[in-house]
């Protein structure tokens, strides 16, 4: 809400509501996406992945070159600048990862190992798991084409799932193979011009009733004789021996995740730039959208001219994370306030003493705040009690005197006379545990 002045004595009253798909964040929800973020960084981070960024507008033909037609044409914001060039805002990282690396092909060292967390945008209705503006977390490695890389990023989304607290029993990946994909199709009789718009309905499948994929089939020009046996191998629970299948889940089994991983043939995405192994993490109840989801591409560097360079990755979105966490009652005690100690004020006399130590503590790395009006001490204290603040540090005329402090533990009421310098040691020690 704010006021619109229309002269010098008169003001109009404006309400203005958020953008439809958007969120506001308040400090007790940024502390959500703070703590998912940091679970996020610190698993890549262990397994050696460095964070990058992009911009938030990109070229159009940068998503149209490889996104999809969907993703592209229904989904993506579009907008003309005041050049008259036509740019899209970001719904996905991975082509802008494409563009970053080929513009620095020569100068990056093999594997590249990166991951982001952007903001990304896409019009879409907004329903369970789904809004338009929403953080993804990103992860890829290019430079090797092996198995053994697209394991460890599988690795690395299951490792992200066993932080936040799931089990196996709770979520798990379904994996497949788009180029063995292509050749059962070949093998079936689908003509490889009909092989995207088969991948297509495959990847709705989940969605619509037995006949409505029937048809789908059918409308794009399958035969009785090639909808039968794809049919079946759809319903199939065990991956083809003569495939890259078996050296993957050996793979993964090194890894010490495979017991989290299945094949299934229904996973083949719907984004065009995939050529190998694909995947899609779920929770075993089915009640929510993937968890996150990704695959190799081979071809996509090459597109934006940096050469034959194969790559794997996936993304991760906040916004069904958090919906999972919450059913499944898993999302730990957060406490917005950074706040580690209230530095109280005695009285105004005493301001200047309680303002000096305030400052100690800033300067030794110690949030601290101070209270700024004339408040009794018994306010005080009942504002860092609300607030949680786990320190209160009391300065009055028998601690001016030996100069020292008292520090005040507000969850147990604690409290001991110490010199500044001990106060920090002690308050430190507080934050490491």
């Amino acid at each position: 809400m704010f006021f619109l002045l229309r002269s010098k004595k008169e003001y109009v009253m404006l309400t203005i509501q958020k953008v439809r798909g958007t969120r506001d964040f308040y400090p007790e929800d940024l502390a959500f996406r703070k703590w998912l973020f940091s679970v996020w960084r610190k698993v890549s981070e262990r397994f050696g992945y460095e964070e990058y960024d992009g911009p938030f507008l990109e070229p159009y033909e940068l998503f149209a070159a490889k996104s999809g037609q969907e993703l592209v044409n229904e989904q993506m914001y579009q907008l003309t600048d005041r050049g008259e060039r036509k740019l899209g805002i970001r719904p996905e990282m991975t082509p802008t990862l494409a563009r970053m690396v080929a513009a620095k092909r020569n100068e990056l060292l093999n594997p590249i190992r990166w991951y982001s967390i952007p903001i990304c945008w896409r019009y879409e209705k907004p329903q369970k798991g789904r809004v338009r503006e929403f953080a993804q977390y990103n992860v890829d490695v290019l430079g090797v084409d092996s198995p053994r890389a697209d394991a460890e990023i599988i690795a690395i989304g299951v490792t992200i799932l066993k932080e936040l607290g799931f089990t196996k029993d709770d979520v798990y990946v379904r994996v497949n193979n788009r180029f063995v994909m292509e050749q059962t199709l070949a093998s079936f009789g689908i003509q490889k011009e009909k092989i995207s718009q088969v991948f297509a309905a495959i990847d709705k499948k989940e969605r619509l009733q037995k006949e409505e994929f029937e048809k789908w089939l059918s409308d794009i020009g399958l035969t009785s004789a090639q909808r039968v046996p794809l049919q079946e191998f759809l319903e199939r629970k065990s991956y083809p021996e003569n495939s890259q299948f078996p050296a993957l889940f050996d793979a993964l089994e090194s890894f010490g995740v495979s017991e989290y991983v299945e094949f299934d043939p229904v996973i083949v995405r719907g984004i065009d730039y995939y050529t190998g192994t694909v995947f899609e993490a779920f929770d075993r109840k089915k009640q929510f959208r993937s968890i996150f989801a990704g695959g190799r591409y081979d071809d996509l560097v090459e597109v934006f001219g940096g050469g034959k360079l194969p790559g794997v990755g996936f993304g991760m979105g906040e916004v069904v994370v958090e919906e999972i966490l919450r059913a499944y009652e898993k999302v730990p005690p957060l406490v917005p306030t950074v706040t580690q100690v209230l530095v109280t004020v005695f009285s105004e006399s005493f301001r200047t003493q309680s303002q000096n130590i305030c400052n100690i503590l800033r300067a030794n790395g110690i949030n601290a705040e101070i209270t700024l009006t004339e408040e009794k001490i018994d306010k005080q204290l009942k504002y860092a009690n609300k607030k949680q603040i786990p320190f209160v540090v009391l300065v009055g005329p028998d601690e001016v005197v030996s100069q020292k402090v008292t520090l005040k533990e507000m969850k147990t009421g604690n409290q001991q006379t110490k010199s500044v310098q001990e106060s920090i040691q002690i308050i430190r020690s507080y934050v490491r545990t």
